[in-house]
């Protein structure tokens, strides 16, 4: 070998984009939920239906439209939370339409098809614009006061089923709260990662934990603790719980201490105990949860949860099959709270479980984004959006199965309901555009054509989603 040769620079190693991959999973993410559709109708009526095409180039044009956004303005994102996205929410309109087969009156999925929609739209608009997702940083004040407002004016509105978390206005309905979520996340993401150090490493030690200081710790506490304040008065516990969960773990990701988690979970027990005791609303459902077949001994026929768990029970490994279910005796919440009885009933255990992965593998890859990332604040806010996903598919899946008592709130893109879905496409968007700047290549990197690792202690496994 000539020392030309020897003292010659590596070839130039060029990050992949993955952007061919994202479309070829769109596609089989398309077909699935075309297929679920037509199996419905084969199920039903012994025939396709004759929208399916419709459904099937109207589904897979918001897939289209929505990777061409991300493959021209974020083109190194996360070539997985996309696709995942659209079977999720493919599959939800697939399971509405079939309840709605049973329902004649009451037909849900076209409206979840516009609210999927909007959703989408709201999705490529947030990728297209937001091309940093520190500029979210700089708004931390006014999405906590966007948040509180949202929070409440409900309070002002007729409570619908025990409680007031609707916006009625004419025709048109909405759950503000739902976006809510996303503010108070960008919130404390901005408030944890300017004062992050202070927080470790600041206050007085009581036996084995590490207390911050009033100063540091009692703005964030402050907001949390209006914020939970108004959906007790609300009567919306699910989302108080899921309010609760999000603070505690960005402040254990913010700071590293274990203890956070301990003095959580403690301070959740004694909120549910006192909660289920003062609150007739929330103590009716701890009941249901303690014996969920006392109404039939009772002789009042089986309540919701008993119908949940015997759709469960019916659906065995391999399930009846779509459209061949009855989860519709669940009544009016078989669309919304229950629809994943639906899913275990028709799917079986294996079809509820590779959806259950598919919402594992969507939070996943948000918690890689985030730790991939060099800035606190882009960790934080991505640790946080992934954990409003996953602290609900936890809560619903485990009061739809009776491990918890239930909640009442929305199964991410599967069940009926705009404000929930319209909000998850905008967490999926904001999850996207900081997983683009977790993996594209750094400036000094781009004329080389060289690829610039993040450090080892933050750097995602080798492999995997390069």
């Amino acid at each position: 070998m000539t020392a030309t040769e020897a003292d010659a620079p590596p070839p130039a190693l060029r990050l992949s984009k993955r952007r061919g991959v994202e479309l070829s999973l769109l596609v089989c993410a398309v077909l699935i939920s075309v297929y679920g559709y037509v199996d419905v109708g084969l199920t039903r009526d012994g025939a396709v239906p004759p929208d399916a095409v419709a459904y099937g180039a109207g589904l897979g044009l918001l897939a289209l439209l929505a990777h061409l956004a991300v493959r021209f303005r974020a083109p190194y994102a996360d070539p997985l939370l996309l696709p995942i996205a659209v079977l999720l929410n493919g599959i939800g309109l697939v399971l509405i339409y079939r309840l709605d087969l049973e329902t004649p009156g009451f037909r849900a999925a076209p409206t979840q098809l516009v609210w999927s929609t909007l959703g989408v739209g709201l999705f490529i608009a947030a990728v297209v614009l937001l091309r940093d997702h520190r500029l979210l940083q700089r708004y931390a004040y006014v999405s906590v006061a966007a948040a509180l407002v949202l929070m409440i004016v409900p309070i002002f509105f007729p409570a619908v089923n025990g409680a007031r978390i609707w916006i009625r206005i004419g025709g048109l309905s909405f759950q503000p709260g739902e976006f809510a979520k996303i503010l108070l996340a960008v919130f404390f993401a901005a408030y944890l990662a300017a004062n992050q150090s202070a927080l470790a490493y600041t206050g007085r030690r009581i036996w084995k934990l590490q207390f911050p200081t009033g100063r540091v710790l009692g703005p964030i506490v402050t907001i949390w603790l209006i914020s939970v304040a108004v959906l007790v008065l609300e009567r919306d516990l699910g989302t108080s719980l899921l309010f609760f969960g999000l603070f505690v773990i960005m402040l254990y990701v913010a700071t590293g201490r274990t203890g956070w988690i301990a003095v959580g979970l403690l301070l959740a027990a004694v909120g549910a105990v006192a909660v289920g005791a003062l609150e007739p609303h929330v103590h009716s459902r701890i009941e249901d949860w303690r014996d969920p077949f006392a109404s039939i001994d009772a002789g009042q026929g089986p309540g919701q949860l008993a119908q949940s768990l015997f759709a469960f029970a019916a659906g065995g490994i391999q399930g009846t099959g779509l459209g061949a279910g009855h989860s519709i005796l669940i009544g009016f919440a078989a669309k919304s709270d229950f629809i994943l009885a639906t899913a275990g009933e028709e799917l079986g255990l294996a079809g509820l479980a590779a959806i259950i992965l598919l919402y594992g593998l969507l939070v996943a890859r948000g918690f890689r984004a985030g730790l991939a990332l060099r800035d606190p604040f882009g960790r934080l806010v991505a640790v946080g959006l992934a954990a409003i996903l996953a602290v609900q598919v936890f809560v619903i899946a485990g009061g739809v199965t009776g491990l918890i008592p239930l909640t009442g709130m929305a199964m991410p893109f599967l069940a009926q309901g705009g404000s929930s879905v319209v909000t998850n496409w905008i967490i999926v968007a904001l999850l996207i555009r900081v997983s683009d700047s977790a993996r594209v290549p750094l400036p000094e990197a781009a004329g080389s054509g060289a690829v610039v690792e993040p450090p080892p202690t933050m750097a995602a496994p080798s492999g995997e989603g390069r």
